[in-house]
């Protein structure tokens, strides 16, 4: 794993920034856990790469308030000039 901060979805629209930071403390300090509105995913940064590795691991495909989630290591965010926009 290459970033401490991963991506998590498939969580329900009312989560909120203290349920997933909860979540994951188990698994280490969580620096960040940032819900992205109200469309069921979000951003949580650990501490570490071992420590997100460890979440990751033991959190995906996990059940959580009656929905499955994914997590996964979060990819860069891309600004938008430098999206294509499917143009070429």
């Amino acid at each position: 794993m290459q970033s401490s901060k991963l991506y998590v979805g498939n969580f329900g629209y009312s989560t909120i920034d203290e349920q997933l930071e909860k979540l994951f403390s188990p698994f280490g300090q969580v620096k960040s856990a940032t819900v992205i509105g109200n469309k069921g995913f979000g951003f949580v940064e650990m501490s570490d790469k071992s420590e997100a590795e460890k979440a990751k691991e033991a959190l995906d495909g996990s059940d959580f308030e009656g929905r499955t989630l994914r997590v996964n290591e979060a990819r860069p965010q891309v600004s938008r000039s430098d999206r294509n926009f499917g143009r070429y």
